[in-house]
């Protein structure tokens, strides 16, 4: 791992942020469009032509897109609820118990989260409506690895707002299944329908509706360039949670902390894809190095070693600050989508953070427990956005009607103001609808 001492060398380095709307293929990216489509194109090019055809021709471009760029002829679109609910047969009972305790979990907290959520209510006639978005559309990423995770930190949040309607979408396999894993957390979670498909295609689909695809009111979850694109495009036909990017992870830790848990830390984070961001800063440059022995003798006996070596030389790496305080900052100034705190005074630290998604404080609270059992939605803002958005809630599902009920000799306390400011900017048709109210 590459260690960088200073604020302001990391700041050139490792933690400068790259534009979130880059939108660059790479090379094995750019010759699949190319073949798909007879010529070259950018990738909101080919997303803008993959809307269109669905929106034209519905299924049958799901189909075709599916099969152009899985490799993978779909057999059908929506899986039966019969082979949903066998899922849960198919998968190992420590499995299924496992999912089940995680989902409890999650749905425990965001019951919470619900409970402390602004409900309806009427206060000398103002007040607010809320409600839940009806048809909401779930894209969940992954094959390999499959991520069920995925689906209960998503969908679970969706079922305890009270969102009617909870339709699953998910890539097949190389079998053109579903696997049965993501099934049965689909099964678990809630889900009501689920579908078989993948990238803008999918989005597509959900956004627009086609023969099979119902049309959603909100579109939610992470995916490829692709999706992110897709969901992108079709915001304002349909709502979407946010755009996200590959998953982030800023370690900070004192001269206290055990270099073993920061490694292990950083790889679980590592692992996730070559384009993850595994980042450690420290005020302590022995810890640096001892960390940094660390992960290379952990990753000599991961499986995924490979995607994570990759993720520590494209966007990871160690910073030396000059204070614990310093770090923190740093890391805040980041904005990631995880930020753990590994420190002897993890609690008062945690103010100092500002900005992230998550924080995960002291040795007991690792963010892969996070990403399964530990209760609050696993679905964080990357790529910065932490600066301005939080993670998957309830809220994400509600919506809220501003309500007016005043009196019916309200207006002439309120109407006489209202008019003069409605002649001032010239719209007097608005004017006249409040003095027409008025006493004469």
């Amino acid at each position: 791992m590459r260690i960088i001492e200073g604020a302001e060398a990391a700041r050139q380095t490792i933690l400068r942020r790259q534009p979130a709307s880059q939108t660059e293929l790479g090379p094995a990216g750019r010759a699949r469009t190319a073949e798909v489509f007879g010529q070259p194109l950018s990738a909101v090019e080919a997303v803008q032509r993959i809307i269109d055809d669905v929106r034209t021709e519905g299924d049958a471009a799901v189909l075709r897109y599916c099969k152009a760029f899985d490799g993978v002829q779909y057999q059908r679109l929506e899986v039966p609820q019969a082979q949903i609910e066998a899922s849960l047969r198919l998968i190992e009972p420590e499995l299924r118990e496992a999912l089940e305790f995680a989902a409890g979990r999650v749905r425990r907290y965001h019951e919470g989260q619900l409970k402390r959520t602004i409900a309806s209510y009427v206060v000398d006639g103002l007040g607010v409506q809320v409600r839940p978005i009806e048809t909401v559309g779930f894209y969940a990423p992954g094959t390999s690895p499959v991520y069920p995770s995925s689906v209960l930190h998503t969908v679970v949040p969706a079922k305890v707002a009270g969102v009617e309607n909870v339709v699953l979408i998910s890539p097949a396999d190389a079998t053109g299944a579903i696997p049965p894993i993501k099934l049965a957390a689909a099964a678990i979670a809630g889900a009501d329908r689920v579908f078989a498909a993948s990238g803008a295609q999918a989005v597509a689909a959900l956004a627009y509706g086609t023969e099979s695809f119902p049309r959603v009111d909100k579109i939610v979850g992470p995916g490829s360039i692709f999706v992110t694109l897709a969901k992108r495009a079709v915001f304002g036909d349909v709502g979407i949670d946010s755009i996200y990017g590959p998953t982030e992870t800023v370690v900070v830790a004192d001269e206290t902390a055990d270099p073993a848990l920061c490694a292990v830390d950083l790889i679980a984070q590592a692992e996730h894809d070559e384009l993850a961001c595994p980042i450690f800063i420290t005020n302590s440059r022995d810890l640096a190095e001892r960390v940094s022995v660390e992960v290379e003798e952990r990753l000599a006996i991961l499986p995924r070693a490979d995607v994570a070596r990759a993720a520590f030389d494209n966007r990871g790496g160690v910073v030396v600050a000059a204070s614990i305080e310093e770090a923190v900052t740093l890391a805040s100034d980041f904005a990631p989508e995880h930020l753990c705190i590994l420190a002897k005074d993890s609690k008062r630290l945690a103010p100092l953070a500002k900005n992230a998604g998550g924080l995960f404080l002291g040795d007991g609270s690792p963010e892969a427990i996070g990403d399964y059992t530990g209760g609050p939605s696993h679905v964080m803002p990357t790529g910065g956005a932490a600066r301005f958005a939080s993670p998957l809630s309830v809220q994400d599902f509600l919506k809220f009607s501003t309500v007016m009920n005043l009196a019916a000799d309200g207006v002439f306390d309120l109407g006489p103001a209202a008019a003069i400011i409605a002649r001032a900017e010239g719209l007097v048709g608005h004017a006249r609808a409040i003095e027409e109210r008025l006493p004469k």
